[in-house]
């Protein structure tokens, strides 16, 4: 169908977010069924309010440093449409002849694309919507891993890196450290910290995810052993860690517009704060804790070049999928099994992304020793690519 296309951001950022929206604005230009190409400002409230920007006009040099730029070009939002706000969308649709709808995000923008897809179906109005997926969580439904994962992923691997040679070094000084990584329901970005342990005695010496509630008892044993063993205890957790009651080791009692929990905002504390804390006064040590929060969802200087890659080529297979007809998916990465890293495009119906969050399983975790398994790291590594290596001096004492 000929018609008009936009694109909208939406959520948090990614480094590579930039790249899908580059993506879909090189493969419009190449299909002669795309009329004008436009950009929502500020995602969906945006699009309510009639804000559209020609993206077309944007020449090839600014898409090619887009596609290495952070954070989201366009701007982004957490708005939860209303169902009395459909039938606005559906006149914005109209006013500007747009039959190509995609937007990029998490598991609530997909379910905003599903939404206007399916209202545009029961108006009679012909839409063609997909949605790109994004986020550092990597807890979207129905795809291997989701773009912007392995870039915040190794933020967080070179962070336990070199944080971890300062706990080491000033062990003397402050023998606790925990660093926090984002991941409110799932904890692929804390377990990725685990990349930064060579040996047995390297940080981090423990990870907590929100898959596997804690105990205030599993957390001193665990922190008596790595203390007595290492001299010093590097410890990484996952933002959304929960006790067994299921309530939030941080204590947050805030919760945006879709019913989720922010931490570390007002009337809570962060969970690396409790967590250190406790380890400490158990310890009658000092210790001190790390909370980056978006700078591991925009680091550019440490992007994954497999990430950025996969993320604008998942705008390109978003805008070969409308054209081709189809419609209320959203594009996903399958991999095929075996040692060596394939992953190809695939398409999954926006219904199958909404089944839940897509947690750590169990063969990635570690219970015993408060860690992740060998499983995970070979999931983990191809999305992140090497880590630099550090010197380690041979200590030969003077006689």
């Amino acid at each position: 169908m000929k018609g008009n296309l936009v694109i909208g951001q939406s959520g948090g950022p990614t480094a590579v977010i930039n790249a899908s929206l580059a993506g879909v604005i090189r493969e419009a230009k190449r299909h002669a069924e795309i009329g004008g190409i436009y950009g929502m400002r500020f995602g969906i409230q945006g699009f309510l309010e009639g804000d559209l920007v020609d993206l077309g006009a944007e020449d090839d040099a600014t898409l090619t440093l887009l596609r290495q730029t952070p954070a989201s070009a366009l701007g982004s939002c957490r708005l939860k449409l209303a169902e009395d706000q459909l039938d606005a969308v559906l006149d914005v649709l109209r006013r500007f002849d747009i039959r190509y709808f995609f937007y990029i995000g998490g598991d609530d923008s997909q379910n905003t694309t599903h939404r206007v897809v399916e209202y545009c179906r029961a108006q009679g109005y012909e839409l063609f919507g997909i949605g790109i997926p994004k986020t550092v969580d990597n807890d979207l439904y129905g795809t291997d891993h989701t773009p912007g994962y392995g870039s915040a992923a190794r933020y967080v691997a070179l962070s336990a890196q070199q944080g971890g040679r300062l706990a080491r070094d000033m062990r003397r000084v402050d023998p606790v450290l925990v660093y926090q990584a984002v991941g409110r329901d799932a904890g692929w970005l804390a377990a990725a910290a685990a990349l930064a342990r060579e040996e047995e005695a390297d940080p981090p010496h423990l990870i907590y995810v929100p898959e596997r509630p804690l105990t205030k008892e599993r957390l001193i044993a665990d922190v008596e052993r790595c203390y007595d063993r290492y001299g010093f205890v590097s410890i990484v957790v996952g933002e959304g860690i929960v006790w067994p009651d299921g309530s939030p080791v941080s204590g947050t009692q805030t919760f945006d517009k879709f019913g989720n929990p922010e931490f570390g905002a007002m009337g809570g504390a962060s969970a690396a704060m409790v967590v250190k804390n406790l380890a400490c006064d158990h310890l009658g040590v000092r210790g001190e804790f790390q909370i980056v929060e978006s700078l591991q969802m925009a680091g550019m200087d440490r992007v994954s070049i497999v990430d950025r890659d996969e993320a604008f080529l998942a705008g390109e297979e978003a805008v070969r999928l409308a054209v081709s007809g189809r419609t209320g998916l959203m594009v996903a990465f399958e991999r095929d099994p075996g040692p060596r890293y394939v992953c190809r495009t695939v398409a999954v119906p926006l219904t199958r992304v909404n089944e839940g969050k897509q947690r750590m399983p169990d063969a990635f975790l570690d219970d015993a020793r408060s860690f992740v398994t060998p499983a995970f790291l070979d999931y983990l590594r191809p999305l992140v690519g090497e880590l630099p290596r550090l010197a380690r001096l041979a200590m030969r004492p003077v006689s």
